[in-house]
């Protein structure tokens, strides 16, 4: 694994410092039971053999390993993710699958020096967190040949996903919302929910053919109601406002933690806990000239 040298941000730090240990926790959570929303795009994108693809936010390397045998020996993947300690579990993930044409590098994408030699960037709910969205899609749009394709997932609004937002809510029955000052993970989860928005970064950005696609489905946030329970509590918009309440919120734990298992039993299916949740599928090209 590469590092580059570029000063991290207060987010990067953020991410690094605070986030990826409870990230690590919910690894299973996180990365199996979201993957609906990778699985579906990813089954219908069409991959020359050969192609050189980038992957974007690419967490533990799940989705640049399927990339990367989806290219084939011909091809080669890039896994960038400013977490040091995500790319540890890809590396390993990449041996124990033998897949040998994929490489990691800790690097915050905002300031990565690519060049124009990728046919593909891909980025499963690692766009939305960037401090400086434009300056982002600017430099993945450098890193794109002539008529290379950016493809990136991210969720729609709160009301439309409620494994975030019903918990969210309950928490904010207890505790206050978090103030101006808080640390944050980037913008957050919901800023790539507007269309127009994002459209328009987009195209400030370079690129054309903007298309998005929307994609309902379920999602396992937990194998138990108590597992559920203590992953919205870590992460997430529930997560936030507990971790911003500090001593008020474990004050109150007890009582949180038992109005979080009664909203989420009723999910309950075979033991495991499924709700419904909303994403885009965006889709740009750079233009070919």
């Amino acid at each position: 694994m590469q590092q580059t040298t570029q000063p991290a941000s207060e987010y990067v730090e953020f991410w690094n410092d605070t986030l990826a240990e409870k990230f690590d926790s919910f690894q299973d959570i996180l990365m199996n039971g979201l993957s609906y929303h990778s699985r579906v795009p990813l089954e219908r994108l069409e991959i020359e053999p050969g192609s050189r693809i980038v992957d974007v936010g690419c967490g533990w390397g799940d989705t640049a390993i399927e990339l990367a045998r989806r290219t084939g020996p011909r091809g080669e993947v890039l896994g960038l993710d400013c977490v040091e300690q995500f790319l540890e579990d890809a590396l390993r993930r990449a041996a124990e699958a033998d897949v040998d044409n994929v490489r990691f590098i800790a690097a915050d994408v905002e300031h990565y020096p690519f060049e124009p030699e990728y046919d593909l960037c891909f980025s499963r709910f690692g766009m939305m967190f960037f401090e400086h969205p434009v300056v982002a899609m600017r430099n993945v749009h450098k890193a794109l040949k002539p008529g290379g394709e950016l493809m990136f997932i991210v969720w729609r609004d709160i009301e439309d996903n409620p494994w975030l937002g019903l918990p969210r809510q309950v928490v904010l029955d207890f505790l206050p919302p978090p103030g101006e000052d808080a640390r944050t993970c980037g913008p957050g989860p919901f800023s790539m929910a507007n269309p127009e928005v994002v459209t328009q970064q987009l195209e400030i950005a370079g690129f054309e053919n903007i298309a998005f696609e929307r994609n309902d489905g379920p999602v396992e946030v937990g194998d138990s109601v108590e597992n559920a329970m203590r992953f919205q509590l870590a992460l997430g918009p529930a997560g936030e406002v507990f971790r911003e309440a500090g001593e008020e919120a474990e004050r109150q734990r007890p009582e949180i933690e038992e109005a979080l298992r009664q909203a989420l039993a009723p999910f309950e299916q075979d033991g495991r806990i499924v709700m419904g949740s909303s994403s885009w599928t965006i889709t740009a090209r750079k233009p070919e000239s």
